[in-house]
C-alpha cells in the first residue's frame, strides 16, 4: 500500500505553529533577574547621587528638631540634592554638609581594614545601603555670605547684621540671665561669641541644641572662621522618614524676618 505524498502546506502549518509556541513562551524569570538587579542598582546610584539620600542622625546636636540622643533610635532624614543646584542655602534651612578638614578632629572612618570587605562597603555606599565614609554633619543655616553674626543681644538672642533672630526651635541653650550672666558680666554666658562676617560663598551653621553642638562657634579659629563653604553642602533636609512615630516634614522658618 503506497502513502500519499505529504502536502507542502502541512509542513508550513507545522513550522508556523512551532514558531508561535516559541514566540509565546515567556522568558525565564531567572534569566531576566540579573538585568533587573543591574537596572535597580543603576537607578539607586543615580537617585542617591543626584536627587535625594537618606541619612541617619548620630548625635544630639539638633535636638529636639532631629532625634539622635545617646542610646536611642536616631532619626533617618531625607536630604534632597536638587534645590541647591539652582540656588544657595537660605537662613533657617537644615542642611547636611561635609565637614571642612578642620572639623574632622573627631571623625573616625567606619571602613573595614579588610580590603575585600572595604571594597564591598564602598560599592554599598554608591547605591545607598552603606553610609558614606566621610564626616557628614547636619546643622541649621544661621547666616550667609556677607552677613555678620554674633551673640548676644540683651535678651540672649543671636544677632545677624545687628538684628535678633526668631528661633522658636531652640529649647536647649546655655543659661543667660540679664544682670547676672550675660556677655558683659564677670560670669560670662556660654551663648556669647564675637562678631564674625561670613565670607562670600560660605555659610554660618549652628545646631538647634545650642548647649551641645560643635558647630561654627566651635571652629572660629580655623581658616574659614567657623564657616562652611557652600560647595561642601550636600543637600537640604526636608523630611523625617523614620521612626514612624516622628515622621514628618522639616520646615525652614524665616528666622531673619525677610
Amino acid at each position: 500500500m503506497t502513502q500519499s505524498p505529504q502536502d507542502p502546506t502541512d509542513e508550513s502549518d507545522d513550522e508556523s505553529s512551532q514558531t508561535k509556541r516559541r514566540e509565546g513562551k515567556p522568558r525565564s524569570f531567572w534569566r531576566e533577574l540579573p538585568i533587573l538587579i543591574l537596572v535597580a542598582l543603576v537607578l539607586s546610584f543615580l537617585l542617591q547621587t543626584f536627587v535625594a539620600r537618606v541619612y541617619l542622625i548620630p548625635s544630639e546636636s539638633m535636638e529636639p528638631t532631629l532625634h539622635g540622643c545617646t542610646g536611642c533610635t536616631g532619626d533617618r532624614i531625607v536630604v534632597e540634592k536638587i534645590g541647591y543646584r539652582f540656588g544657595d542655602p537660605e537662613p533657617g534651612d537644615i542642611v547636611v554638609f561635609r565637614g571642612p578638614d578642620s572639623w574632622n578632629d573627631e571623625f573616625v572612618s567606619q571602613r573595614s581594614d579588610n580590603s575585600v570587605i572595604r571594597g564591598a562597603q564602598e560599592v554599598g555606599s554608591l547605591i545607598g545601603v552603606v553610609a558614606p565614609d566621610e564626616n557628614d554633619l547636619v546643622k541649621r543655616v544661621i547666616a550667609t555670605g556677607g552677613q555678620t553674626v554674633e551673640c548676644c543681644d540683651a535678651e540672649g538672642r543671636v544677632l545677624v547684621d545687628g538684628k535678633p533672630l526668631d528661633e522658636p526651635y531652640i529649647q536647649m541653650d546655655f543659661p543667660f540671665s540679664p544682670g547676672t550672666m550675660t556677655c558683659e558680666t564677670e560670669l560670662k554666658s556660654g551663648r556669647c561669641f564675637d562678631p564674625v562676617t561670613v565670607p562670600e560663598g560660605n555659610i554660618w551653621v549652628m545646631g538647634d541644641n545650642r548647649s551641645n553642638s560643635r558647630d561654627s562657634r566651635y571652629h572660629v579659629t580655623d581658616e574659614f572662621t567657623g564657616t562652611v563653604p557652600v560647595d561642601n553642602v550636600i543637600g537640604k533636609a526636608i523630611f523625617i522618614a523614620l521612626p514612624p512615630s516622628r515622621t514628618g516634614i522639616l520646615h525652614s522658618p524665616d528666622i531673619q524676618g525677610r
